[in-house]
């Protein structure tokens, strides 16, 4: 893509205003926590204490709205925690332009590298630089660094307060993950009786199973119907596959299809009638017409072979899904129950952390790179705006810090968003501040109540949030008489200069996503190709199946498609061509690894029983792509089409013994064609691309 037509994009973006679902009371609590601070060092204190302050409840607020399963009191106090320290490291440097220069490029490199560990962290260690920046500039002495710290933190610890104090809706966040993940699969339901080889997003299902993952503390407490339906879901999904593909369940047409149509519309009813009464704490209410469906015809069933099999695997998962989801309250806590999925503590998370950010510790991660880039752009910043003769030259690496992240689109459409909500949020704080002329109370309040809509607002786009910020620090500085035309002159020029920095370092030290698509197809391909032989194992020698091995190769190619499809997103917007796989190459391995994953899902779905017959040919098909897959992957790697002779050898005299009966050889056939597909698609020269263009 050219650098205009990157630009327009990320410009695009950036402007972009979203709807999005409110939450007004959780904002009135964060909100309410903001305003209490304030009201109190007013009361007691002094404005310029009550500014101070007021950042870290803001802060503390902010971190509570991220997407984390973490309980929100942790995510407040770590906040304040983090606030309170690297204010007091910037007071004690402060008298030193130098030294206060030093600790603002180490403290942002730290912040910056926080991003390895995952986006809260990396949000909640950018605010910490852009608070270290923010107080610093407000009158104190060296010894008064301990009080302002602390009060620096305890706008996070009033803000965890009223969330243990005014719970909201507990268990919601979790509620909502499962009850999206069970309205997908009745979407794909619904999807697969008009598409029977439809395309499933498994994004749901991983967010529910991130949100079951529960400290000691929340799997003493957790509702008894959050336990049981998210790991039924992840069974439902193979077994509605296999019952809709015309290769190994029903034919494409007669009298056979029209029954799975109507099992798999049932089956759509049941799951959105569990979704909405595990979304609202309701018993489940299901439509008689789906029971009936779901009931054994009178004149006998209706399938026959795995399409049989299959339905009758559907019907009793829906029933256990509706048992686990409508179990009485008075069951919550008996003996026996399914073992949580334990998040670590805090403490033990820390080795977790120090491991992410070594891994993450070379010259060529995008976590490092950014680490580096903003802590030269913070620093240089910081040199800038003091030597501008504006005032608050903190603005301009504060806005360089707040827009910046690893990867090219969202640094530069935050950059966009940054300066156009700054700019539109200080003009109408200063049309206000000209109507009102609002003293220290007014402009406490209206301060607050930017806060409110910033924080209800959330969730439309970072440009209306940049417009909230801008009003914001105008009636704030309010507070301590600054008046409001020479905040806006200084903000909005400030804000420019941070972005265009951002932009600029970016472009000079970037670390461009399309050179990693390689690396991350040949890691899709590795996690698929485990997963297969996993459920290639299980055929051949049913007696040792391992259930656990195939739901862990299983949740590692979800990941590694997941990191894929980021990754290939984040590069269709970069102004770089590509390096190696081509667009159209691009979708045509999507689309092969994707068939290769869903096949070998089909399998899992009719997995045998332990005292089935062993398959030799499945033995003889795994070890053939068990040796195969090393090379292919890093075939790859290298810019090479794989080979896969030896697994189709075995699968052409599998198929000559046994013809086309059964799951296993179906499978093993459609799984060989997937990955030709993807040796086409791989292959170099225009006329390998060329034929994977045409297949797709």
């Amino acid at each position: 893509m050219p650098w205009l037509s990157a630009l327009k994009d990320t410009a695009r973006s950036g402007l972009t205003v979203e709807r999005a679902r409110l939450e007004p009371l959780v904002t009135l609590r964060a909100a309410g926590g903001v305003a209490l601070v304030v009201a109190l060092l007013l009361a007691f204190g002094s404005p310029a204490l009550a500014v101070s302050s007021a950042f870290g409840a803001f802060a503390a607020g902010l971190a509570t709205f991220q997407q984390s399963w973490r309980p929100r009191p942790v995510l407040a106090l770590g906040v304040a925690a983090g606030l309170g320290l690297s204010t007091f490291l910037g007071y004690l440097a402060a008298y030193s332009h130098v030294l206060f220069v030093l600790l603002l490029a180490v403290w942002t490199l730290l912040a910056g590298m926080a991003w390895a560990v995952g986006p809260v962290s990396g949000l909640v260690a950018t605010q910490t630089v852009a608070v270290m920046l923010v107080t610093v500039t407000l009158p104190t002495s060296v010894a008064g660094a301990a009080e302002h710290a602390a009060l620096i933190s305890v706008g996070g610890v009033v803000q965890a307060l009223l969330i243990v104090l005014f719970p909201i809706r507990p268990w919601g966040r979790q509620r909502d993950a499962l009850a999206d993940a069970l309205a997908a699969e009745a979407d794909y339901a619904r999807r697969l009786r008009h598409d029977p080889v439809a395309r499933f997003d498994p994004q749901p299902l991983m967010e529910a199973r991130s949100a079951a993952e529960l400290t000691p503390r929340q799997a003493r407490n957790r509702p008894r119907e959050l336990a049981g339906p998210r790991g039924l879901a992840e069974r439902l999904r193979p077994v509605l596959a296999a019952l809709a593909d015309p290769v190994v369940g029903a034919p494409a047409e007669g009298p056979q299809r029209d029954r799975v149509r109507d099992l798999l519309a049932a089956a759509a009813s049941v799951l959105d009638a569990v979704a909405r009464a595990i979304r609202w704490g309701r018993p489940v209410r299901l439509p008689p017409e789906a029971l009936a469906v779901l009931q054994v015809p009178e004149e006998g069933p209706m399938l026959d072979g795995a399409a049989r099999r299959s339905a009758y695997r559907l019907i009793a998962l829906l029933g256990d899904v509706v048992e686990e989801s409508d179990e009485p309250v008075r069951t919550a806590r008996r003996a026996g129950e399914r073992r949580p999925l334990l998040r670590p503590t805090v403490p033990r998370l820390v080795p977790v952390a120090l491991r992410a950010v070594r891994r993450e510790a070379t010259w060529s991660s995008p976590v490092a790179r950014h680490a580096v880039r903003v802590a030269v752009v913070a620093s240089a910043g910081y040199v800038l705006g003091a030597a501008l003769p504006l005032g608050h030259g903190y603005w301009a690496p504060m806005a360089s810090v707040m827009v910046m992240r690893p990867d090219f689109a969202q640094t530069y459409s935050r950059g966009v968003a940054r300066f156009a909500g700054t700019v539109v949020g200080v003009l109408l704080a200063a049309a206000l501040a000209t109507l009102l002329h609002p003293g220290v109370y007014v402009s406490a309040a209206l301060a607050v109540a930017c806060v409110g809509l910033l924080y209800l607002l959330m969730g439309t786009g970072y440009v209306v949030a940049s417009a909230c910020v801008g009003a914001y620090v105008v009636f704030l500085l309010g507070m301590v008489g600054e008046g409001w035309s020479q905040t806006v002159q200084a903000r909005v020029a400030l804000t420019l200069l941070g972005g265009l920095l951002a932009m600029a370092a970016y472009a000079v030290f970037p670390v461009w996503e399309t050179r990693r698509l390689r690396d991350r197809l040949a890691d899709w391909l590795a996690a698929n190709g485990a997963y297969c032989l996993a459920v290639l194992d299980a055929y051949a020698r049913p007696a040792d199946v391992r259930p656990r091995r195939v739901r862990d190769t299983l949740l590692d190619s979800r990941a590694a498609r997941t990191a894929w499809e980021e990754t290939a997103e984040r590069a269709l917007k970069e102004p770089v061509r590509h390096r190696g796989l081509s667009r159209t190459a691009e979708r045509a391995s999507d689309a092969a690894l994707a068939t290769m994953g869903r096949v070998t899902m089909l399998m899992e779905a009719h997995i045998p029983d332990r005292d089935a017959q062993p398959s030799p040919y499945a033995g003889k098909f795994a070890d053939a792509l068990g040796a195969a897959l090393p090379d292919a992957v890093a075939a790859v790697r290298e810019r090479r089409a794989p080979d896969w002779t030896g697994p189709r050898a075995v699968v052409a005299d599998w198929y000559a013994a046994e013809g086309d009966r059964g799951v296993a050889v179906r499978g093993a056939e459609l799984l060989v064609d997937a990955l030709d597909e993807l040796a086409a698609a791989l292959s170099p020269g225009p006329g390998g691309r060329n034929r994977a263009a045409r297949r797709t």
